[in-house]
């Protein structure tokens, strides 16, 4: 039975859905020592997934800095605390491997920001926006996209929390590791659809589509 998708998935249907979340081991990384270990085991991986979290400003025309960056493995989540690590060798590491496949969202914008905390060369990373339409997909948000090929919903609630909190709450280990990880998951799921073709895409035509046509 071929799997249904949609051009654009209604956000209003969202909330009913049942919730995900990453469901393997969540491993904080404060110094350049913890941070070696972890690039260590990371480089040693298939794919990752990558995201970024930062401290919301809610002052006109203020932008924080990059406070963390989450990186997954299938069953790994590890986040690295930039705001107390900054661009450490390890970190510049795993950010220059050519290697391993890293994927992220909208990840054009997040090298920008890690520019900014440090000099790097950007390694062998993956922007899924740069591939969904590829499947006629034309929506770009990570909690569309992952209701729209799984069905699931990624809970957005805890985005504009204090990323820079001295001890992150779990629930903000949960929202960055399941974010990361979701990004293999996405990834590899429409490589599966693209080279099977196991799929039904269904047009939909929004209200601006329709008075234009």
């Amino acid at each position: 039975m071929k799997k249904t998708i949609f051009s654009r998935y209604d956000k209003s249907k969202i909330g009913e859905l049942p919730k995900v979340l990453f469901e393997g081991r969540i491993v904080v990384v404060l110094t350049d020592s913890e941070a070696q270990k972890a690039v260590d085991y990371l480089l040693s991986q298939p794919i990752l997934g990558v995201d970024t979290e930062t401290r919301p400003s809610f002052k006109k025309g203020k932008i924080n800095k990059v406070a963390l960056l989450q990186v997954s493995s299938h069953e790994v989540c590890f986040l690295f605390r930039l705001n107390q690590l900054g661009i450490s060798p390890a970190v510049k590491r795993l950010l220059e491997d050519r290697k391993v496949p890293k994927i992220g969202l909208s990840w054009h914008d997040d090298l920008n920001m890690l520019h900014k905390a440090g000099d790097f060369e950007a390694g062998n990373f993956i922007d899924l926006q740069d591939h969904v339409r590829e499947v006629g997909v034309e929506d770009l948000s990570l909690q569309k996209l992952y209701a729209n090929f799984f069905g699931q919903k990624i809970s957005k609630r805890e985005r504009l929390t204090n990323w820079e909190a001295d001890i992150l709450l779990e629930k903000q280990k949960q929202y960055a590791a399941t974010d990361a990880w979701a990004c293999i998951m996405l990834y590899e799921e429409l490589m599966r659809l693209e080279q099977t073709g196991d799929y039904e895409l269904i047009k939909v035509i929004d209200d601006v589509q329709r008075n234009s046509a």
